[in-house]
């Protein structure tokens, strides 16, 4: 292409769960770098005072269950702004490559000639059970984690639910892992429904809702108990559901079983 010798760059750059402290370095010069930055909605707006003077910074939101920026309209903008030479850096929350949509934009990006860095962020799922001081895995509760979507993709048929949970609950429970639901929060009746198929009605379930901000708050119960203590709470979007023995540990953190708060 005549215009390769004039383009570009872009970095998709994970912001992290909220707390701008929790940026790396790698991210903090990323964004000092870029010229544009593509912002989306769960991204803090303390990170952007890294951003250059000058920069131009388009917000792009993507939030489970609202209304978002069409993502084809997303990588237009990406491609069209490389191709002017822009220094671009999309800004995502989180990690772009943990349910950020970073693989779907590389793959585009790199069809249209784009090569594409990428910055690592801390997920929620890690940061929500960590600021309740408690871990993930643990060699006496939890051999591995699953870190999984509780809003598939859309363009599926009316009530189809593409994700086995029935057959996910049987493999947590017999390979002893911990389950982390990211956007699962509008579809939790029908979950926590399947998973009570091949887990426990006591096993420990925490909701953790705005990991590692001052507004976070969560609810500690258990699967058998999740939907009447999650409408106790009144917990909404972005939140986290993390599922399995590992939270068992939570009373020695000081949490309650079956109360939330800040």
């Amino acid at each position: 292409m005549s215009h390769l010798s004039h383009q570009g760059s872009c970095t998709l750059v994970g912001a992290g769960p909220g707390d701008p402290e929790l940026l790396t370095i790698k991210a903090v010069k990323a964004i000092q770098a870029a010229t544009v930055l593509l912002v989306d909605d769960l991204v803090n707006e303390e990170v952007l005072a890294y951003a250059r003077p000058g920069a131009r910074i388009v917000h792009v939101g993507k939030r489970g269950g609202c209304r978002s920026t069409p993502q084809a309209f997303i990588e237009r903008l990406m491609i069209t702004a490389v191709r002017e030479g822009e220094t671009v850096v999309r800004l995502k929350g989180g990690d772009p490559f943990i349910f950020g949509r970073g693989g779907e934009e590389v793959e585009h990006l790199r069809e249209e000639g784009i090569e594409v860095r990428v910055v690592n962020g801390i997920t929620a799922g890690l940061a929500a059970v960590t600021a309740l001081g408690v871990p993930l895995t643990h060699r006496d509760h939890a051999q591995g984690v699953v870190f999984v979507t509780g809003h598939a993709k859309t363009g599926h048929a009316a009530g189809e639910h593409p994700t086995d949970w029935r057959a996910l609950a049987k493999t947590a429970r017999d390979a002893r892992l911990t389950l982390v639901i990211y956007m699962g929060v509008t579809g939790m009746a029908h979950i926590q429904a399947e998973l009570l198929h091949g887990l426990a009605g006591d096993t420990p379930v925490a909701v953790i809702q705005h990991a590692s901000l001052p507004q976070q708050r969560h609810v500690a119960t258990t699967l058998a108990r999740l939907p009447s203590d999650l409408a106790a709470a009144g917990l909404g979007s972005p939140s986290v559901i993390v599922v399995g023995d590992v939270l068992r540990g939570l009373a020695a953190a000081g949490v309650p079983a079956t109360r939330f708060g800040t």
